[in-house]
């Protein structure tokens, strides 16, 4: 039934948000002319299907054009597509076709939703040009041949004129907006609408010009066949997206029907963005629907420890006009989020795996965000297998092995990865703690970063290998490898252990609490002592790191261990055995304790150690010349 021409009222629904639209505040302005650029996407995709294979079809141009005219204070947007009838613009502009749309308008009047929410949750992109106008007028003819061109007009504030459009119009609309006094100089501005086109619909599929210029000359690489497109393109794309003077590192182009319908173009950057740390937040993909920009930088399509990664995911499945809101709740984005995901590490395993070297320099560049990644459950598998570490079977802290690399080099009837945490290589090499594996030919991995413990902890088991802290090793399991590098030691004499055990109580009483046992090591081959934790189970450089977070500054009681075979506490035992009271045995003893606690990284007053260390070179420098 056609629509009589004249004036008409709108219903309540649509005076309500008009009413709160035309009074909003605080909300993007700009966003109603990607609605508007949208609808007129969406409609000459319409006459693209309506006409095909049909008679309908016909010479003019697809496309969108955009006018400003500066004095006039209006801007026009028009397109050749399907057009409307007087019944269509009345269905179309006239009603909201959706429940519940004047409690949520009620809500939003007071306050309770914002404007941005209330467009993307009822799909009333259309009514967002109340945002800037005074006025709107929309001209359009349909494509069916016998259909009149139709002129609805509106102030919206409450009634809106239907009637017949004079002149001679084709196929499409044409929206003339009226600017507001105090947005005119915006949004007649050329360069100011170019770069909102830019910024929204710069992948819209059919040619936007402003002003006779065309917009849109970067074509939506994600929707073209992976075979058509050169290295040179991908690398044009990644540069104009990034504003990376480099060409990308890796290129990851896929189009996923299962379980859901999307397209995605992700880069790897050859470098690391934010090496100070000051960018935390300028990460996330830039999220289209049907090649409309919905939300840059969206952070629910990947993991933040995957952040490094860039580039474009879209999908025809979301509504055009979803809020951010409904985008934090949506099954849909957990879906390809998680598709992406694990699109992303297997093609991070394919690179380790066909080019160890290149995943070399990528780990060297990303690691320090990728082992941000141990809290990913649901991949942990995945994630392990690309973690990398420094080892002791390297002969340089340049060197990195995989988990898997050290299962196939570990030694027949071993079932445990073991594991150090030093701050350096040199620091490792000294550490105690290594001396039996080194002594057993047991390779160790060393941990440089506190997140790497973190990243150990949490995969606790890789393919049926626990990982295991070298600190905490069990000697039983250790004691069935053979020892390769067997120092020729004199056994103690009967009398010298005897004195052992006297000299380890008395070194327990000079020490007090700050120590819980004192004990002969089985462990220790090269150093005279270690610290041990007692409870088994904590890692010291976890310890310390426990003990920042709760900024606790005390010094842990540790179990020190002897080395009865080192000749420093053989001569202890000695001197202990001609005088117990000698007061070098409790320089000495104080002396080990504080280099261990300097070793461990818990001694924060050295003065006294060195100035230990200084008295006994004197003493010793003169006894060397007597």
């Amino acid at each position: 039934m056609t629509q009589p021409t004249g004036t008409h009222e709108f219903k309540a629904e649509i005076k309500q948000l008009l009413d709160i639209l035309v009074h909003s505040l605080y909300t993007n302005k700009e966003i109603f002319l990607r609605e508007l650029v949208s609808n007129a996407s969406d409609a000459l995709e319409k006459y693209r299907f309506a006409t095909s294979g049909q008679d309908l079809a016909d010479d003019v141009a697809p496309e969108i054009r955009i006018e400003l005219d500066k004095e006039g204070k209006t801007l026009t947007i028009a397109d050749t597509g399907i057009g409307m009838t007087a019944d269509e613009v009345v269905q179309n502009i006239g009603t909201i076709a959706h429940s519940g749309s004047a409690t949520f308008a009620k809500a939003a009047a007071e306050g309770k939703e914002s404007v941005d929410s209330l467009i993307g949750r009822f799909g009333v992109g259309f009514y967002s040009v109340y945002m800037v106008a005074d006025e709107v007028t929309v001209i359009t003819k349909s494509v069916q041949n016998d259909a009149p061109a139709v002129q609805w007009t509106s102030d919206g504030k409450g009634t809106y004129e239907l009637a017949d459009a004079e002149g001679d119009y084709t196929h499409g609309t044409h929206i003339i907006v009226r600017l507001r006094e105090d947005l005119a100089d915006q949004f007649t501005d050329p360069e100011s609408v170019k770069a909102t086109i830019k910024r929204h619909s710069n992948f819209v599929n059919f040619p936007i010009y402003v002003e006779d210029e065309r917009v849109n000359t970067v074509p939506a690489l994600w929707r073209e066949p992976k075979f058509q497109i050169t290295p040179e393109q991908y690398t044009e794309f990644y540069q104009f997206l990034t504003y990376d003077s480099e060409e990308p590192f890796e290129v990851m182009h896929q189009s996923v029907d299962a379980p859901v319908q999307f397209s995605s173009l992700l880069f790897i950057p050859k470098k690391e963005w934010d090496v100070l740390g000051l960018s935390r937040d300028n990460w996330g993909l830039d999220l289209y629907v049907r090649r409309v920009l919905i939300e840059h930088q969206n952070k629910d399509l990947l993991p933040q420890y995957l952040a490094f990664v860039k580039g474009v995911v879209d999908t025809e499945d979301l509504p055009l006009n979803i809020s951010r809101e409904t985008l934090q709740d949506n099954l849909l984005i957990r879906k390809i989020a998680s598709t992406l995901t694990k699109n992303v590490l297997s093609h991070l395993e394919k690179l380790a795996k066909d080019n160890a070297e290149r995943y070399a320099d990528f780990w060297r560049e990303h690691a320090a965000v990728f082992k941000t990644g141990y809290t990913d459950f649901v991949n942990r598998e995945k994630y392990a297998s690309l973690l990398r570490f420094n080892s002791s079977a390297h002969e340089d802290a340049e060197g990195l092995t995989s988990l898997d690399e050290y299962i196939e080099r570990a030694k027949e009837g071993q079932k445990e990865i073991y594991f150090v945490y030093a701050p350096s290589r040199e620091a490792a090499r000294l550490n105690p703690h290594l001396e039996v594996f080194r002594s057993k030919g047991l390779e160790v991995l060393a941990l440089y970063e506190p997140i790497d413990e973190f990243a150990m902890d949490a995969v606790r088991e890789y393919k049926g290998f626990p990982l295991v802290s070298a600190e905490h090793a069990d000697v039983a399991k250790l004691d069935q490898f053979e020892t390769t590098t067997k120092k020729d030691v004199e056994q103690l004499s009967e009398d010298d252990r005897s004195e052992l055990d006297k000299l380890l109580a008395d070194v327990k009483e000079l020490l007090g609490d700050r120590v819980t046992e004192v004990k002969v090591s089985d462990r220790l081959s090269d150093s005279p002592c270690r610290l041990a934790n007692p409870d088994g189970h904590v890692t010291s450089s976890m310890d310390k790191i426990m003990r920042v977070m709760s900024k606790d500054t005390s010094v842990p009681k540790k179990v020190l261990e002897l080395n009865p075979d080192h000749p420093l506490v053989r001569n202890l035992i000695a001197v202990h055995h001609k005088n117990p009271a000698d007061p070098f045995i409790a320089q000495a003893v104080t002396q080990l304790f504080e280099s261990a606690l300097l070793l461990e990284g818990y001694l924060t007053d050295p003065h006294a150690l060195v100035e230990r260390i200084q008295d006994l070179l004197t003493k010793s420098s003169g006894w060397y010349l007597k």
